[in-house]
């Protein structure tokens, strides 16, 4: 039998929970199912899956058998399509949701890919809330940190830090802080979603992190409001880099112990399943690396 049929037949009956339900799925008589996955299992001389009269489950060598195939299959996928890239235009609809902090960033690109891919429709929704990419039909996210998620793919696009700022008025009311430690008795601009909550984190001079439990009178999930109130003199923000770069460089804000990092992060694409990555989302995560490239100044 053809091996690369009993490797989607295998995979399939796995993914169904069963020989009958796969019959169905690959519109395939359950005689020949199961031929396909004893036709593997004589090659390879070991029991993929047992079976009972009510369902099927892995052996130990079975799930191992099956992570590498669907590895193995989906790479082939890719290949596939890298090479219909070539010969076709791509089309459809790109659905995306990114935070509100990276829109600046975000918008060129998207300008950009329109006009060299006029075909495709772009679905893009903005904010901070958490979605279910799968549940939701999201092809793609663009997230400033992991997704909490673990079976998401994630590929890197840039490394980037947060900046300790606030404005020159605040500090005619208020001593800077020399250390970390210091930020205890400032009033700290909270964002929500910062991953640690209110304790800001930072890099010690022995590689190590520091930590400070922070408080302040503004928790919000709008980093553009928290910029806001930064640079009226309402606090101290620990801000992405990227959404102060033109207030540092206008002088309405200021860094604060400049000679301290706070911790590494970086923006991420996000993505459901690197074995179905359609062409146009491939795409899109390719011109926007190129262009976190173009201009990590933003970033770092």
């Amino acid at each position: 039998m053809d091996r690369l049929t009993s490797l989607i037949v295998f995979g399939r009956v796995v993914d169904c929970g069963g020989f009958s339900a796969a019959a169905r799925k690959l519109n395939m008589s359950v005689t020949m199912v199961g031929n396909h996955v004893q036709a593997l299992e004589d090659r390879l001389g070991v029991r993929l899956l047992n079976r009972t009269t009510r369902k099927v489950s892995l052996t130990e060598t079975g799930k191992f058998y099956y992570e590498r195939s669907t590895q193995i299959l989906g790479d082939l996928d890719d290949a596939d399509r890298a090479a219909g890239a070539l010969t076709t235009t791509p089309r459809g609809t790109l659905k995306l949701h990114t935070s509100t902090a990276i829109v600046r960033f975000l918008l060129p690109v998207v300008s950009e890919f329109m006009e060299l891919y006029p075909s495709i429709l772009l679905d893009l929704k903005i904010g901070e809330q958490a979605i279910d990419m799968v549940e939701d039909g999201y092809d793609l996210m663009i997230r400033t940190i992991p997704p909490p998620d673990s079976s998401l793919v994630v590929r890197k696009l840039t490394p980037w830090r947060h900046i300790l700022t606030c404005s020159p008025s605040y500090l005619e009311t208020h001593a800077a802080p020399e250390s970390p430690a210091d930020l205890a008795g400032h009033n700290c601009l909270r964002y929500a979603y910062y991953p640690y909550g209110e304790e800001w984190r930072f890099e010690g001079a022995d590689g190590g992190q520091q930590s400070v439990k922070i408080s302040g009178n503004v928790v919000s999930n709008s980093a553009e409001t928290l910029r806001h109130l930064a640079v009226t003199g309402r606090g101290v923000f620990l801000a992405p880099s990227f959404v102060v770069f033109d207030d540092l460089a206008a002088g309405r804000l200021v860094r604060m112990m400049p000679d301290v990092n706070a911790v590494e992060f970086t923006i991420n694409a996000v993505y459901p399943n690197r074995s179905h990555l359609p062409t146009k989302v491939r795409l899109f995560i390719d011109l926007l690396a190129d262009r976190f490239a173009e201009h990590r100044k933003w970033m770092t």
